[in-house]
């Protein structure tokens, strides 16, 4: 079933009534703090404000509900190096950095609600397949850039204020004139910026807006004749004809700009020019104040697809593909539900790195399978479960994901624990911190969640280990999860591949070519090496290496003329 169309702004709703141009949710909304937002642009308008100072109010902007909590996963998934070294992108030569405290929630925070999810993917779609309105919108985030540019600028005397304060106005219009130009022929959510942009312009606070800049920018027309002589010097200057912008509002005429001021004068009043045209551009101002904590919020949303894009244009630099997947739905019966399957799969991580990436294909024949990955180290298996977990997190949020094709199902929450370092103030050995952390899977896991869990049980012996590894198995399988599992319990695997104790386990190990190195694929089947001889050799951990590097250091010590007793 389709999404339903995004609602339509209409042209005539008041400044204060009109839907903001919301491109995150299906049902438009302000999800910025309107008040907030007024007075930091109030202060900022009247004399500047430091550099950031409404970006704090794009990162504490609300999103649609979801029952994802990033506490279980993001850490583990490098959710901020993911946006800080792969979703930034260039505007107007300059580098932006998507805000991480919005972008971080968007993503890892999927909308329940799945109108918005095929909102921000039906926008994605319009946006892959039409060059001019990627144009549009990279316009539009400039102009809003260039706005915000303009309003975080400190003035230092009142002539300069004056003239910053009518800058902010014009880039204030040329962003509302670039929602309102662009984006034509658009028929997903995008259609609600040019619709916006329009709303705006039929107002009688943007026409003020524009009829003052008119003024600002031609208070009169002069036409003038001028003589030079052979020298090349004016011999003669003659005004032919002056003509003034007498059709705008804010025109007075010279002899009714020296009566307003001699009126004045007698009641006791005294300003200057400056004086009143400020209080001309602080009324202007404040009628397009509503609109404009709407271009605050469309700040981050513009972002959000910006973000996207640039991700989709790095991976085709590294010669991969991302997608938007098939996203399954809960509503089928379980054995109707359709399987997981990623063709060209890859670790967008590695985008933010010199590594060579190789992509691989992962398919299950049902979507809340548990998967046991087995293989030597360095075989890609830890890269692997990151992939997996970004992937999901990516898809259900309305987002490319790192995959040539994908087919998902969508789930509750995520969970995702990979070898957790130690910390100064743990109270657990490494045994006590593996345990703690199956409590907290336990915990926190409801039915068709998705888990993916590095290394279980490696924290204690062989034995104990498999025990309480068959224990999660067995668990697990009742709550029907999309579990990922690796482990280097390759006799456990073999065995739990043959009896099968529970249902839908499949078993996936590392590729490996004729010399037995890995290929980075995964097949099925359980591995028969871990190789941990090849890692440690690769690494330099032989025996003729430590007995080497023990010799020099004997022979530094000898050399110090001190001999050991």
């Amino acid at each position: 079933m389709s999404a339903a169309p995004p609602e339509p702004v209409l042209p005539d709703a008041s400044p204060g009534q009109r839907a903001a141009p919301d491109l995150l949710c299906h049902r438009p909304a302000l999800r910025v703090d309107a008040r907030a937002v007024k007075e930091s642009m109030t202060f900022a308008f009247a004399g500047g404000a430091p550099a950031g100072a409404l970006d704090r109010h794009v990162e504490s902007a609300s999103l649609p509900a979801s029952t994802w909590d990033p506490a279980r996963f993001a850490q583990h998934v490098f959710l901020q190096e993911l946006i800080v070294g792969c979703l930034h992108f260039t505007s107007e030569g300059r580098t932006r950095i998507p805000s991480p405290a919005l972008l971080g929630r968007a993503l890892s925070q999927p909308p329940s609600d799945r109108d918005t999810v095929e909102l921000r993917r039906e926008i994605f779609r319009e946006l892959t397949g039409s060059e001019a309105l990627r144009r549009d919108l990279a316009r539009a985030y400039a102009a809003l850039r260039r706005w915000v540019s303009q309003l975080e600028t400190i003035s230092i005397s009142r002539r300069e204020g004056s003239r910053r304060r009518l800058d902010i106005l014009v880039a204030a219009k040329e962003a509302f004139d670039a929602l309102a130009d662009g984006f034509a022929g658009a028929r997903s959510g995008l259609a609600r910026l040019p619709a916006f942009g329009a709303a705006v312009r039929e107002t009688e606070a943007y026409r003020r807006l524009a009829d003052l800049l008119a003024y600002d920018e031609e208070l009169a027309t002069l036409e003038v004749r001028i003589r030079v002589g052979a020298d090349g010097h004016v011999r003669d200057l003659r005004a032919l004809s002056i003509r003034e912008n007498s059709e705008n509002r804010f025109y007075q005429s010279p002899i009714g700009r020296v009566v307003t001021k001699l009126v004045m004068l007698w009641r006791g009043y005294r300003f200057s020019d400056e004086e009143l045209l400020a209080r001309y551009v602080n009324g202007v101002f404040d009628g397009i104040e509503d609109d404009l904590v709407a271009l605050v919020q469309l700040l981050g949303d513009l972002e959000f697809y910006l973000a996207g894009l640039a991700l989709r244009e790095r991976a085709r630099a590294a010669g991969l593909a991302v997608c938007l997947p098939e996203l399954a739905w809960p509503g089928a019966a379980r054995d109707e539900a359709p399987g997981r399957a990623l063709k060209g799969l890859f670790n967008p991580l590695l985008l933010a790195t010199s590594a060579s990436i190789v992509a691989c294909d992962i398919a299950t024949e049902h979507h809340d399978a548990t998967v046991i990955v087995t293989g030597p180290n360095s075989g890609g298996k830890t890269r692997l479960l990151e992939a997996l977990s970004l992937a999901q997190m990516l898809g259900q949020a309305g987002f490319f994901v790192p995959a040539a094709e994908a087919r998902l199902s969508s789930c509750h929450g995520l969970f995702v624990s990979l070898i957790e370092q130690a910390q100064a103030d743990q109270s657990e050995g490494r045994l006590g911190m593996e345990l703690l952390r199956i409590r907290s899977l336990f915990e926190a896991m409801q039915v068709g969640d998705m888990v993916v869990l590095d290394e279980l049980c490696s924290g204690t012996n062989p034995s104990e280990g498999e025990e309480i590894f068959q224990l999660v198995i067995s668990l697990l399988a009742e709550l029907r999860p999309q579990a990922f599992i690796t482990t280097h319990f390759l006799e456990l695997a073999a065995r739990l591949e043959r009896e099968r104790p529970v249902d839908r386990l499949v078993f996936l190990q590392v590729e490996l070519d004729a010399q037995q190195w890995p290929t980075y694929q995964f097949v099925d089947g359980v591995a028969r090496t871990s190789l941990a001889h090849r890692t440690a050799a690769r690494l330099g951990v032989t025996r003729e290496e430590l007995v080497a590097l023990v010799e020099r250091s004997k022979r530094a010590h000898r050399r110090r003329g001190v001999e050991p007793a």
